[in-house]
């Protein structure tokens, strides 16, 4: 069976970091694509982050240059690094995995979802 389990998720102020974390458990992901998403209340699912198999990443507009994605093949978990955390960060954060040429920024492309890990920044 496979899994994606999210961790790091919480309350934060505005300004502050948070580390997200995903852990894969019953494949071997070296060779996904591996992403962050997130969802807002009454709002559709938006990519954030995403990180090929050869370490290449791509972040979207509203977190480029206060985030930090990577990953650790030999530990088959994935990282997100957030600062200056606003407010409009507040989501659930899914982490996601596929067998896909490059990097997708589509959530239908992933094959693998977690349960997601909720973010909430306060002002």
């Amino acid at each position: 069976q496979v899994q994606l389990i999210e961790s790091g998720g919480g309350l934060v102020q505005a300004g502050g970091s948070l580390k997200l974390s995903c852990t894969a458990a019953g494949r071997t992901f070296s060779r996904y694509t591996m992403g962050w998403f997130r969802q807002a209340p009454g709002k559709e699912r938006e990519f954030v982050a995403a990180i090929y198999w050869s370490d290449s990443t791509r972040y979207a507009d509203s977190v480029k240059g206060r985030s930090t994605i990577s990953r650790d093949n030999a530990q088959n978990t994935m990282y997100l690094h957030m600062n200056s955390l606003k407010p409009e960060d507040t989501a659930v954060y899914y982490c996601a995995a596929g067998i896909i040429l490059g990097i997708s920024t589509i959530p239908r492309d992933y094959e693998y979802w977690g349960q997601g890990t909720q973010v909430t920044v306060s002002s």
